[in-house]
């Protein structure tokens, strides 16, 4: 960074601070000798949370000794609660020049950008004007393995490393965020490629439960349906004589759109896709033009008793 002061990196994630993911990056960032990095990441996996956040009680934060990083924290709350204390001043001494949120087990593209807690983690640094990117690896069960995390991570290296010397030169926008996904076979991925968001969504459904053997979980996102094996859902706190039901992945998968720069078509061609964000969609000029005339309509529409 400027005067040849090192820069900070903040890690943190949605899969827990123990996650393969989690420590592969910090690793790849560590062994570069050239950063600052701090983590804080929930203490317990946060798969799927989106950007809820802890507001009616207090959180806690644990140290723990990760070799290399300059701090560490695990949080006991969500990627958001963890991103946003970390910024705070209150955790750290410093604010980082750049958050990163991951390494991720399994994609996080189209529709599923919103489920996220991976993507969250970023989007919180981006609310608050610090440059962050959100990396995910398509873990595929019985195809990826953990030294994918390590291959992702250094795939990932050059793109930070760029992003930092932006940073450095002020010549970073701060009107986006970058979510990064990397493909399966990331040891022949075909190169990065700048994407958008698609509209890929995993089909999905509810699937009534009887006991604890029945009762299964996603991991990472709900991304990718071959992701970590099931684990047990906890039914011990469900309510006597209740209904249990758990959610399941229909046949079909992902839908891949149509277009080339999608980011779900793109990493499934192989491609390391970098898609930015922002944190605020605006609906189609198509539904900008029909709500428009509607709207002018509504008060000369007739009242609901009278229909």
């Amino acid at each position: 960074m400027e005067g040849g002061k090192r820069a900070t990196i903040m890690i943190t994630n949605d899969d827990g601070i123990d996650a393969a993911g989690l420590r592969a990056l910090v690793h790849v960032l560590v062994s570069t000798d050239l950063y600052h990095v701090q983590v804080c990441a929930p203490d317990s996996e946060k798969s799927a949370v989106s950007h809820s956040i802890t507001w009616r009680h207090p959180i806690a934060a644990k140290p723990v000794d990760i070799p290399g990083t300059s701090a560490s924290f695990a949080i006991s709350g969500t990627p958001a609660d963890c991103t946003s204390l970390a910024i705070s001043s209150s955790l750290f001494p410093t604010l980082p020049d750049l958050v990163v949120s991951g390494i991720n087990m399994g994609s996080n593209c189209g529709y599923h950008i919103v489920y996220s807690g991976t993507v969250a983690g970023a989007r919180e640094a981006f609310f608050n004007n610090i440059p962050s990117l959100s990396i995910s690896y398509d873990w595929v069960k019985g195809k990826s393995n953990l030294h994918d995390f390590h291959l992702a991570a250094q795939a990932c290296l050059p793109i930070i490393t760029s992003l930092l010397l932006e940073i450095n030169n002020h010549r970073y926008p701060l009107t986006c965020f970058f979510n990064v996904d990397v493909p399966t076979n990331v040891a022949n991925h075909k190169g990065y490629k700048l994407t958008k968001q698609g509209k890929s969504i995993v089909k999905m459904g509810w699937k009534q439960v009887t006991s604890e053997a029945e009762g299964t979980k996603m991991s990472s996102d709900m991304t990718n349906t071959n992701t970590a094996a099931p684990e047990e859902f906890d039914m011990s706190c469900a309510p006597p004589g209740s209904l249990l039901f758990a959610r399941e992945v229909r046949v079909g998968g992902a839908q891949l759109d149509h277009d080339d720069t999608d980011d779900h078509r793109s990493l499934q061609e192989g491609y390391i896709t970098v898609t930015p964000l922002a944190a605020i969609s605006h609906a189609g000029i198509d539904c900008q033009n029909y709500f428009k005339d509607w709207l002018s309509t509504v008060s000369e529409s007739p009242s609901s008793s009278a229909l």
